[in-house]
């Protein structure tokens, strides 16, 4: 299995390289070849094991340069139930809403309570056997931009790993006060975390152009050091993804919710576009998905996008309750546009080179045509936000954080808009005491909201009696590490003091 980049198919990597370097050296992203084809007999073998032989299997799919045994261990290190509270790190929940089933995949379970650490938890173990294979010697420095949870989730996964270090930037006034304790305090001789004075947009962009600007990669390599990322611009934050879809697809089976064969339909709460990317890549190794429910809140660009072709970042940015979904440039959508273009080098640089210039571009009539038949795009804003939030917990009892709400209410503008009632897997991406404040909001909004963030989080387990997870119950008493902040236009100059380069 080899590698090329979206924009140059004449640069072709091994798996290894292609997590270790984490982006192209002409700013596109690795993508496979090819994928890996499940028909009906080899589907069937994923219902009698559970979620790490399914994730042996795929991994073993992809990254044919790792050994079995260096897969075995990734995979065994990453999903312990000790990291996740059970054997089953994506378990799913049932509920009902009006008249529709819900099947909620909590994504949710690890030590950062947000879906990210599915991937960042496997990771670092896939990043360091990479480098060996094709690095050997030189530490990786991780750069991070976050709209919340992955950067928590990166920096728990490479805490004090050795030779890698992590620098996290995440927008000042961009994310929840738990998300911003949750870095602030984080643990480990290898981590920094930096605000910026901007949004996730600016946060990603300035990441991206590090990457890219040559000076500075030299600097990394006279210091025997290389970048890598941890985003899903990362094939090896992407990956691990597509295996919990086809987990939870085995396990509705399993749960008599389906039965083998019958299709699907797969809802996101979608900002950076890597998480529903990972179930469409699903649907092309033979996973049953009939459609793909792209849920965005205000900041509405994807819709806009599958709606009508037209891809326009050039509109008003909003500051929501769903921080972690406030992009408006969506990295992964490149991947799928090079895919949908058959494989067009050429289509995909023209269009990002045009969203770099102008802010925006226009696919061809027949990319339209297909993101027409397999996406649905919605939105919904805040005030619906709450109310869905409200309405799942009064009605079943089930308490959900503002991302997968969104999740929700989208699933329900799809269902009254197409009549549609195929099976669907809402994907839910946090615990809903990462976004307490919100949460309490919805669920009691006669009640006085307390002073502190922790306060919060006991208010709302007052009246919802649903447990605080304890990697965030935790979190009360530990102490701030990093407050420093700076101007994107000054993140590389802080990249390089933090590693002691001049």
């Amino acid at each position: 299995m080899l590698y090329n980049s979206t924009q140059n198919k004449n640069e072709v990597v091994s798996s290894a390289q292609a997590i270790a370097q984490g982006i192209s050296k002409d700013g596109g992203l690795f993508v496979p070849q090819e994928f890996p084809q499940y028909d009906e007999a080899a589907l069937k073998l994923f219902l009698n094991t559970d979620y790490k032989g399914r994730a042996k299997k795929i991994f073993a799919d992809f990254l044919s340069d790792f050994t079995e045994e260096e897969i075995n261990d990734c995979v065994e290190k990453a999903y312990t139930a000790q990291k996740f509270g059970g054997e089953n790190p994506a378990p799913l929940a049932f509920c009902n809403l009006d008249d529709k089933a819900l099947n909620i995949l909590e994504l949710w379970h690890g030590p950062t309570c947000a879906f990210k650490d599915m991937a960042l938890q496997i990771l670092p173990h896939l990043l360091t056997k990479s480098l060996k294979k094709t690095y050997d010697g030189k530490d990786a420095v991780i750069l991070v931009a976050t709209s919340g949870d992955t950067g928590k989730a990166a920096l728990e996964g490479f805490k004090d790993v050795d030779h890698t270090k992590i620098i996290v930037f995440y927008p000042v006034n961009g994310v929840s006060p738990m998300q911003k304790h949750q870095m602030d305090s984080q643990e480990g001789q290898n981590v920094k975390v930096c605000a910026i004075e901007g949004n996730f947009d600016d946060a990603q962009t300035g990441v991206k152009r590090i990457f890219t600007t040559p000076e500075i990669a030299k600097k990394l390599e006279d210091n025997n050091m290389l970048f890598s990322s941890a985003n899903s611009i990362n094939w090896g934050r992407l990956l691990p993804q597509i295996v919990y879809y086809v987990s939870a697809y085995c396990d509705m089976v399993n749960e008599g919710k389906i039965n083998f064969g019958e299709k699907i339909n797969v809802v996101v709460p979608t900002g950076n576009f890597g998480n529903i990317l990972a179930s469409y890549y699903a649907s092309l190794m033979g996973l049953p998905i009939n459609k793909l429910i792209c849920a965005s809140n205000s900041n509405n660009v994807l819709t806009d996008f599958i709606r009508t072709g037209v891809y326009d970042k050039n509109r008003h940015f909003y500051t929501t309750m769903s921080p972690s979904m406030d992009i408006l440039v969506s990295s992964n959508l490149e991947r799928l546009l090079y895919k949908l273009s058959g494989n067009s080098d050429a289509f995909t640089k023209e269009w990002m080179t045009s969203l770099k210039t102008t802010g925006k571009y226009e696919v061809t009539d027949e990319v339209k045509a297909v993101i027409k038949d397999k996406f649905f795009g919605g939105f919904c804003d805040d005030e619906q936000t709450q109310a869905t939030i409200n309405k799942l917990f009064k009605e079943n009892g089930y308490l959900c954080d503002t991302h997968t709400a969104v999740a929700v209410n989208v699933y329900e503008q799809y269902v009254n808009e197409t009549g549609d009632k195929t099976p669907a897997v809402i994907a839910s991406t946090a615990s809903p005491y990462k976004f307490s404040r919100s949460v309490l909001q919805a669920v009691a909004p006669e009640t006085e909201l307390p002073n502190t963030e922790f306060d919060t989080v006991d208010k709302l387990n007052e009246i919802t009696k649903m447990p605080v997870p304890a990697p965030l119950a935790g979190l009360k008493d530990k102490k701030v590490r990093f407050t420093d902040v700076t101007e994107v236009d000054k993140m590389q100059n802080y990249v390089l003091s933090a590693l002691g380069i001049e």
